[in-house]
């Protein structure tokens, strides 16, 4: 991204917006995949002790928790790629929720959805 990611005005630039977009879009149709394909792990656990073991359907429970617990991180996660998509479109994109001072170049890189510079995370003073 660079110097030339900010156009006047501090508002990134047409070229930055729709490069970002594009990788918001895909951030969101991998989640989306990824949800699609796991379906079947969160399926209920059968109580058929005649077929399954009392330690196979245990691991069974837990793997569906596990597979649950997936599935609430992809939801968190395009909760957050939405209000990056949100972002981007209000012009405030790149700047702190918090504070509103620019996020770190290498953050954004990192993970494009997040809403906050590092100060912020970390709960820095001066946010």
């Amino acid at each position: 991204m660079g110097e030339d990611r900010l156009a006047a005005g501090g508002r990134l630039s047409v070229a930055g917006d729709a490069e970002i977009r594009a990788r918001l879009e895909a951030l969101r149709a991998a989640v989306e995949a990824e949800e699609t394909d796991t379906a079947d792990s969160r399926a209920p656990v059968m109580l058929d002790q005649s077929s399954v073991g009392r330690l196979s359907r245990m691991d069974a429970m837990q793997m569906q928790a596990m597979a649950a617990a997936q599935s609430r991180r992809r939801a968190t996660a395009r909760a957050r790629i939405a209000a990056a998509l949100a972002r981007l479109d209000a012009g405030t994109y790149g700047l702190c929720a918090k504070c509103e001072e620019e996020i770190e170049e290498a953050r954004l890189a990192f993970d494009p959805a997040t809403p906050l510079c590092l100060a912020c995370a970390r709960g820095d003073e001066r946010a």
